[in-house]
This record gives structure tokens, C-alpha cells and sequence, in this order.
């Protein structure tokens, strides 16, 4: 990681310097902010160590003018500073701070704060890693469009309602919510090991290809296991697994792969369940058309207790309108139904929605 320095005090930066090399951190040094401008907004950098007053542009004109930039990812910006009044300190992270670092610095503070950050943009990158990893898989099938994003919003917003829930009091908080948002779009990375002939089939699968469509699940799940197992601290590759195996599975014990029923069927697999299924129904395919948000809801409500939780269809209700708004902010060409469209489900849509998305 690369990390920027600026300050007008020459001694300052060797010292800064000195102590992040030695650290083992690549470092660049300026001493005018407006380079430290260009250098960020060029994507050189995103971690940036700035001194408080400098001429011309100081700190916090600094980290304003980062804030308002369009940067290609998040800036981690620390301050150096001898102000330590509360006020201060305010008017820093108004501004954009994410830290502070007090005047004469202790190196071993120093290296400590600037882990911490870097922590926090790892978090960023593998986040983007992962997303970008679910996008490869969907690539290989470019009627999906943007479910992932879809699938993703629709899940979160599940996830925040139920929590209102005491029922679910000591299952859903706010790492919960943050993991779901992450991992949902794993979904159907299984997909990648479905031959090109079923997976892509323009027509209705028959037995023989549907059986092999529902490996997608096992596929998914074996693979995100095997990374789980080498880092069994990623809690999210194990919400993941469990997403990618389970989010076919029935609350009545008819789904598959493992025919689960009820809470034996993890709750993040019950609430990607009703957010995959909702969007295969208003999502435009070549073997239907896209259905109006009422049919979907009407779909939704009668597979409560069967096919779905019927606590996570009761959130659905609570919060339609955001499901609506998601859908239409991230709306495919052909997604936004007229209302006279598609009155009555047929079978074949009966069957997209238990099974395919």
C-alpha cells in the first residue's frame, strides 16, 4: 500500500518517512497539497497523511477537496496536528478526517493508526473482489442484467425489517445486515460449473437438464466451503456458503439440494430465497415476459409457509415500496411491465420462480 505524506516541514516528512519505510509501507512525499490533489485524483493513492497547517491549502481544505473529488475508491485520510480541543476534532472529521495524529507523534502510535486504516480499505478492496467475482459468473448469462444489484438491495432491506422483529432479536444486528448486503450476490456462483447447453438453453429444461441445473447449488457451496475452510475467521464465506447452498430450499422440505425444512433452513438462505425468486418473476427472460410487482406479490404471499418463511414474506409486505423503488432503480430494458401485462402466472413461470433466477 502506497501511502502519502504531505507537509511543508521537511524535517516532518523524513521523520514520517523514516518510520512508515521502516514499517515496511511505500511512501510518497509532497510538500504542497496541490500535487497530493492531482496524485489522488489520478488513483496513485488512498491513504493519505496530511499536517493540519500548511499555506495556501491546509489540512482541512485538503480533505474537503478529497471528500468532493471523484476518486476511483475510498481516501483514508489522517491528520497530523497539535490541536487536541474537542471542538477541533470536530471540525477535522466534519471535514473528512478519518483519524488524528497528535503532535510530536510516537512512532508505534503512528504504524498502529495507519494499520488500522489500511485494515479498513482491505475491507473496501475485498468487498469489490467479491462483487466483481459474482459478476464474472453472471456474465455467462446476459439476459440476468443487474439482478445481482437487485438481489442485493432486496435481501439488505429484508434483513433491516426483520430485525425489527424480536423473534429475531439475537440472529440479525448490524454485521448481519452488512453480510447479507456483501454475499447475497454468491448466490449462484454454482453457475460457473453448469454446462453452456443447460445453462443457457433459449427453452424450457427438461428433467434431465433441470437435475443438472440444481447442482448449481452444491457447486456453490462446495466451492465457497473450500475457501472458508483455509480461513475459518471470514464469517462472510461462511454466510456465503450458506446462501449459495440453501437459497433453493422450501420451507415445506420440497426444495433442494438438501430438502430442508423450516429453521433448519438458515436464515440468510430464507431471505435471499424471497429476494431471488421476487426478482426472476419482474425480471424479463426469453421464455417470459416480466411480470408487474401486484403478480409477484400475490406469488409471494401464497408460497408463505411453503415456499417462503412466512416471517420474511411479512417483512416483505412492511416494505414494498422499497422493493419497488429498487426495482425501478435498477431496472433492466423490459423489466417495468405495464400493468395489463402477464394477468396469470403459468406453470412454466410457476416453476422459474421455485427454482430458477
Amino acid at each position: 500500500m502506497k501511502i502519502l505524506i504531505v507537509d511543508d516541514d521537511d524535517i516532518a516528512l523524513e521523520l514520517l518517512e523514516n518510520a512508515l519505510t521502516g514499517a515496511g509501507y511505500e511512501v510518497i512525499t509532497t510538500t504542497n497539497p496541490h500535487e497530493a490533489l492531482s496524485l489522488v485524483r489520478s488513483g496513485a493513492v488512498r491513504f493519505v497523511i496530511s499536517d493540519w497547517e500548511m499555506p495556501e491549502l491546509n489540512g482541512l481544505d485538503l480533505c474537503r477537496t478529497i471528500r468532493n473529488s471523484d476518486t476511483s475508491g475510498y481516501v483514508y485520510l489522517i491528520l497530523l496536528t497539535s490541536r487536541d480541543s474537542s471542538a477541533e476534532l470536530v471540525e477535522g472529521m466534519n471535514a473528512g478526517a478519518d483519524d488524528f495524529i497528535a503532535k510530536p507523534f510516537h512512532p508505534e502510535e503512528l504504524i498502529v493508526r495507519v494499520r488500522a486504516g489500511a485494515r479498513l480499505l482491505s475491507l473496501e478492496t475485498r468487498d469489490v473482489a467479491i462483487f466483481a467475482l459474482a459478476k464474472l459468473t453472471e456474465s455467462r448469462d446476459n439476459e440476468t442484467g443487474q439482478h445481482l444489484e437487485r438481489v442485493q438491495h432486496y435481501s439488505r432491506a429484508l434483513a433491516q425489517q426483520l430485525s425489527l422483529n424480536p423473534k429475531f432479536a439475537n440472529q440479525i444486528d448490524a454485521e448481519f445486515i452488512r453480510l447479507i448486503y456483501l454475499t447475497s450476490p454468491l448466490h449462484d456462483i454454482g453457475k460457473v460449473g453448469i454446462p453452456d447447453c443447460v445453462l443457457l438453453k433459449p427453452g424450457r429444461l427438461d428433467d434431465a437438464e433441470f437435475a443438472i441445473m440444481k447442482t448449481h447449488t452444491t457447486i456453490g457451496a462446495e466451492t465457497l466451503a473450500a475457501a472458508a475452510e483455509k480461513y475459518p475467521e471470514a464469517r462472510f464465506l461462511q454466510m456465503a456458503r450458506e446462501i449459495a447452498a440453501t437459497h433453493h430450499e422450501r420451507f415445506d422440505g420440497n426444495g433442494y439440494p438438501e430438502r430442508l425444512v423450516g429453521t433448519q433452513i438458515p436464515l440468510s438462505g430464507r431471505i435471499v430465497s424471497v429476494a431471488d425468486v421476487y426478482d426472476a418473476l419482474t425480471s424479463k427472460r426469453v421464455y417470459k415476459d416480466a411480470f408487474t410487482h401486484t403478480v409477484a406479490r400475490s406469488m409471494i404471499v401464497d408460497g408463505a409457509g411453503t415456499q417462503f418463511d412466512p416471517d420474511v414474506v411479512a417483512a416483505f409486505l412492511q416494505i414494498e415500496p422499497q422493493f419497488t423503488e429498487i426495482r425501478t432503480q435498477f431496472s433492466d430494458s423490459g423489466n417495468l411491465p405495464s400493468m395489463t401485462k402477464a394477468a396469470t402466472p403459468s406453470a412454466k413461470t410457476e416453476r422459474v420462480a421455485a427454482t430458477v433466477s
